[in-house]
């Protein structure tokens, strides 16, 4: 069963306290751009499959969810404030939310200079109520150190330890305060990446919320902002779906006779005619140019309208159908621009590909067989390395402090040795 696709709680800040906040999470991020700082994924294509081969990747389910950054810092007056980070950069003040620091047994002591990323999701519980949920699947800084440069696994275990250890005591201690709680945090489950058919077979039949694909991640790369050739999305060839501009062109109509009464006339838009549905990709600095056109019948046309909603100049999600056709698919309200170009080529290319469900299934083996021999090479040399180092340090004893096995080391030799062994 599957919940559905939540609304970000809390307060929307103004513009300018959302600038002070941008600025505030790029110095302390050290980058200069004020923009959405999280990762973004590339489509999976078919040369992906030797990809994950060649490195370790974790997987987890693609939630149908809301993709936010949630940023801890230090309010006007010392007390804890927290803000989720949507796509189109909105902050959202989120009161309610405690995160107590280790080791400290009056839970009062809270972090700040703090960035997760992760995604908000609407579970169905068993008894068919609902629950706001925040699934942690990464994180950058912990109280100002950074931990972008470590492995992701690195990064999950320090906020393990640091944040979601303590987040957990503090709410097992008193479970009454859970109810108040505006969402509740937990971990993203991850699995190695040969784990595919267990995904496929256990978890994604399994979800208490919506699900449309996987997302595997690298383990050894550090934490990139914008587009991460490292992190894949994969969905079925049938979801595989690109986020356009849409801007509706209406014909012209000629002038009637009553028209012409009215005065001097010349063609006007047919408002009451189906438009052409013109699709736009993004280039850059707001430069959309126009890429594809939507297709949609009649009775599609009547039901868009009946939205009730502004259609012009407009985020679509679309999809394109058997016969390569983009069509309507919902509209993106947390999304303020349109895929890059890079982003549409390279869901068109997975579109082309059509990765299948049985064909990850299928390299799920070698996947594995090439994790385990990194791992088996990994401990070998470690093995080799300490017996090397136990070697030289069996050969410096028996030599005595003045060399007294009369063994001539040269000085150059003893020097770099005695280096070695202090590293």
């Amino acid at each position: 069963m599957g919940g559905s696709v939540p609304e970000i709680p809390g307060i929307k800040a103004d513009h300018h306290l959302a600038q002070q906040f941008r600025a505030e999470v790029a110095d302390l991020l050290g980058r200069q751009a004020l923009s959405f700082p999280g990762a973004q994924p590339v489509s999976f294509s078919a040369h992906h499959i030797l990809e994950l081969q060649k490195q370790d990747y974790y997987v987890c389910e693609k939630s149908d969810g809301i993709r936010c950054l949630m940023y801890f810092a230090e309010g006007d007056e010392g007390s804890e404030i927290h803000y989720l980070i949507d796509r189109k950069n909105d902050y959202y003040f989120v009161p309610g939310l405690h995160f107590p620091v280790p080791n400290d047994a009056s839970f009062q002591n809270f972090h700040i200079k703090t960035l997760v990323d992760g995604e908000l999701v609407m579970d169905t519980m068993p008894n068919g109520s609902q629950q706001l949920k925040y699934l942690v699947f990464d994180c950058l800084m912990i109280d100002g150190n950074s931990l972008m440069h470590r492995t992701l696994d690195k990064r999950l275990a320090y906020f393990r330890d640091k944040v979601y250890n303590p987040y957990r005591e503090l709410y097992k201690k008193y479970p009454e305060e859970i109810q108040y709680l505006p969402f509740i945090v937990e971990f993203k489950k991850m699995e190695f990446s040969y784990g595919i058919e267990m995904m496929f077979r256990d978890i994604l039949p399994h979800l208490p919320h919506g699900n449309d694909g996987l997302i595997f991640t690298c383990r050894n790369t550090p934490y990139k902002f914008g587009t991460d050739e490292h992190i894949l999305k994969w969905k079925p060839a049938s979801e595989n779906s690109v986020d356009f501009r849409l801007n509706l062109e209406f014909p012209l109509r000629e002038p009637d006779s009553e028209d012409e009464e009215e005065g001097p006339a010349s063609p006007y838009p047919d408002y009451d005619a189906m438009p052409t549905f013109r699709l736009s990709a993004n280039y850059g600095s707001g430069d959309n140019r126009p890429y594809a056109t939507m297709y949609m019948e009649a009775p599609e046309w009547e039901s868009m309208k009946n939205m009730g909603v502004p259609l012009d100049d407009r985020i679509v999600e679309c999809y394109q159908d058997a016969a390569y056709r983009w069509r309507f698919l919902r509209f993106r309200e947390d999304k303020k621009d349109a895929n890059h170009i890079s982003t549409v080529r390279s869901v068109i290319q997975s579109i082309e590909d059509k990765v299948s469900e049985g064909d990850l299934i299928r390299a799920a083996k070698a996947i594995r067989d090439q994790w385990k021999k990194r791992i088996a090479a990994e401990e070998a040399k470690a093995r080799h390395e300490a017996e090397e180092k136990k070697r030289r340090t069996a050969a410096a004893n028996a030599r005595g402090p003045n060399n007294e096995n009369n063994v001539h080391v040269p000085a150059k030799r003893k020097l770099e040795e005695d280096e070695d062994d202090e590293e």
